[in-house]
């Protein structure tokens, strides 16, 4: 169905793609594995047309194509869910699953929308998303967001279907829906590309997978073939090695974080919970069920309605992230890191060093100390490892996991 042949492509600083050989045939759920800067998302985005590669040919039916944008590989039967979250959010549900069949919806120059929500419901139906599809997409939660991305990839009855981790911020019972889906387009043909990191997801749906190294292609294997430890050597180049976490030191006796029914109108109500310390707390739950709103409301991003939050034993008053990081030392890993966490457009080096300009700033002359912030972030960028061509690279080039390091580190610098 898919042939790739010799595919290369290099940015500035990096070789992305080298050489990279790849077949996928219908019918079939085709893992692509890889570290964080392997190359994975890269290769979709060359599939799709986004982006050009510097050489190489692709094939789809044994025909040799040439794609100048995304629309080109849309006529072509490609559909893809994007890794980053690519919605518009000024706009509904339904015109966001629709966007690119809304022709199909029009008489006489004008739009049917009780159709195209019809159509949009359908969809969102399948996919488990429980919202009207009327709802302004803007105010949705990063996993109802997913859910929409991948509705949208369904409303366009692909042949080729590419998945770029599709699961990252949907709980297992939302992913358990996505993947009953996939096997039923498994069963009526479709080429299903399934690019994750998550091992048990890889083993437990799909049929074959293929391994990128630093740009360069692996190998490929059945699945049913190929233990787990061979995968992970196959990825990494080396024996994985298994190691301890570690061992929680809880004092049960300190409370760090305390909320005493936590309400907000629609999103939370009478929430309560004690945090240790050295303890780590989980929060789970479905989509829509609260979690993403709970952690707004705990750093002052979404004010409360009524509830108390106590910090080491001391009432907090919390109006804004600001407030929580500088006055009360707690920082937020956003769960949309696209829209919320990072500045894509600025260096790596901004992106961690923005959290701690406060405190390496000259007193008097109030200039931020150069020396100072490099060697704490390139600290941070070691310590994570962290894939950059040097701190002043644009974070919007990084690969997505290491993306969400940056994101991470920013505030673990703080």
């Amino acid at each position: 169905m898919l042939e790739l042949r010799s595919i290369s492509k290099s940015f500035p600083a990096v070789q992305a793609l080298d050489n990279v050989s790849l077949q996928f045939h219908a019918g079939e759920i085709h893992a692509l594995v890889g570290e964080n800067g392997a190359g994975k998302s890269t290769l979709l985005r060359v599939i799709t047309g986004i982006i050009r590669p510097d050489q190489g040919e692709i094939l789809i039916d044994g025909k040799s194509v040439r794609f100048h944008s995304r629309q080109d590989s849309m006529r072509r039967g490609i559909a893809l869910v994007n890794q980053e979250i690519q919605v518009i959010p000024q706009s509904s549900v339904a015109e966001n699953i629709m966007l690119d069949r809304l022709e199909t919806f029009t008489r006489a120059g004008a739009i049917s929308w009780r159709k195209v929500s019809q159509a949009a419901r359908e969809i969102m139906d399948r996919v488990g998303l429980h919202v009207p599809p009327e709802t302004i997409v803007g105010g949705l939660s990063a996993a109802h967001k997913q859910l929409v991305q991948i509705a949208k990839a369904l409303s366009a009855d692909a042949r080729i279907l590419l998945l770029d981790e599709p699961t990252s911020s949907l709980t297992e019972h939302e992913a358990a829906t996505l993947f009953a889906l996939l096997r039923k387009l498994r069963e009526s043909g479709v080429t299903i590309v399934y690019v994750s990191h998550k091992l048990e997801e890889i083993y437990g749906l799909c049929d074959t997978v293929s391994v990128l190294r630093d740009g360069r292609y692996v190998g490929s294997s059945p699945l049913a073939d190929l233990p787990r430890s061979e995968l992970v050597k196959m990825m990494i180049g080396r024996e994985g090695e298994t190691e301890s976490y570690g061992v929680l030191d809880v004092k049960q006796d300190v409370e760090t974080l305390k909320a005493v029914s936590l309400s907000r109108r629609g999103r939370t109500n009478n929430v309560s919970f004690t945090l240790h310390e050295g303890e780590i707390l989980g929060f789970y739950g479905l989509v829509g069920s609260g979690r993403t709103e709970l952690a707004r409301l705990l750093v002052g991003e979404d004010h409360l309605d009524s509830g108390e939050v106590y910090i080491r034993g001391q009432r907090a008053r919390i109006g804004s992230p600001a407030e929580s990081l500088y006055k009360y030392g707690m920082g937020y890993v956003s769960e949309n890191r696209k829209e919320e966490g990072l500045h894509l457009e600025s260096s790596v080096r901004t992106n961690i060093a923005i959290t701690i300009w406060e405190r390496i700033r000259n007193r008097w002359t109030r200039c931020i100390s150069g020396a100072a912030e490099t060697r704490i972030v390139r600290d941070l960028v070691e310590s994570l490892d962290i894939r950059v061509a040097g701190l002043d690279q644009r974070t919007g080039d990084l690969s997505g996991g290491n993306q969400q390091k940056v994101s991470i580190a920013k505030w673990l610098g703080a």
